[in-house]
């Protein structure tokens, strides 16, 4: 069973790289993140015809997370328990407005593929330090982490993947230059102590399992030839339940999938697991 995660940046302006890569790959299952389009306006209908079905929410121009699957969608959920909202939309800046009462944006959503339990996660990007975002951010990682927890608690045996952007760079390895971010988010101690958070609640990150430390990234920026010259980092990641790590056997980095032209400023994180 191959099961991938990728941050596509709009699945309307990337459908075609979407579909080329289920192919390509033999993918059973695919969590998309960032796919920026309202359900009603989801390009299903490619995945359909390639022979996939797909579970999508998404509110607005903003966030958007998807499942992609040959294998069943079964016990779909568009979000997961305790997950916090963050104010209101606000469509002309895409910003929003804190003076109003929070809403559940889509950045989670869960189903059961092929005896899996998949849930792609686009976690908030923080913005800055000092920003209410911010807290967002380590509220939401916090929510995840006792859920999560619970599910552990309740099935030890579940086979659980929990994929996608994780908006955290947990070791200075994780990106090209970490004096860069000094005052910035993502590398913050209290950002990656949530990250970690997965861990201690019985997951494992499968990428470090069975990649290199150093210089192995998912993401660069479109700015200033980050990818030319390898700036990167290492956001997205694959944290698995006991019984999904044991039977996971490898993990796989597309990074030639950021070249070309109309490329995802991310690239698919796949596992290969012994069903």
């Amino acid at each position: 069973m191959r099961i991938a995660s990728w941050n596509i940046n709009s699945v309307r302006s990337r459908i075609d790289r979407a579909v080329d890569l289920l192919v390509r790959e033999d993918l059973d299952v695919l969590a998309l993140q960032e796919t920026k389009v309202k359900d009603e306006a989801f390009p299903a209908e490619p995945f359909r015809e390639a022979g996939y079905e797909v579970a999508h929410t998404g509110l607005s121009q903003w966030n958007g997370v998807a499942i992609v699957s040959r294998v069943g969608i079964e016990h779909v959920e568009t979000a997961f328990a305790g997950q916090p909202g963050y104010g209101a939309p606000a469509p002309a800046e895409g910003e929003l407005d804190l003076s109003e009462p929070a809403v559940l944006e889509a950045r989670a959503i869960g189903a059961t593929c092929g005896g899996v339990r998949v849930w792609s996660l686009y976690v908030p990007n923080g913005r800055e330090v000092d920003h209410p975002h911010y807290a967002y951010k380590l509220d939401w990682l916090a929510a995840l982490r006792e859920t999560a927890g619970t599910w552990l608690a309740d099935d030890p045996d579940a086979k659980i993947a929990l994929v996608g952007d994780w908006n955290v760079a947990p070791l200075d390895t994780d990106v090209w230059d970490p004096g860069f971010f000094v005052g910035k988010t993502h590398l913050t101690p209290p950002e990656r102590a949530a990250f970690a958070g997965l861990a201690d609640a019985g997951y494992t990150e499968l990428s470090r399992k069975f990649l290199p430390a150093e210089h192995t990234y998912t993401y660069w920026d479109y700015q200033r030839l980050r990818f030319p010259r390898n700036e990167g980092m290492r956001i997205d990641f694959a944290y698995a339940s006991p019984a999904l790590a044991a039977a996971t056997t490898g993990v796989t980095i597309l990074r030639n999938e950021r070249k070309g032209k109309g490329a995802s400023d991310h690239v698919p994180v796949i596992l290969d697991i012994d069903a």
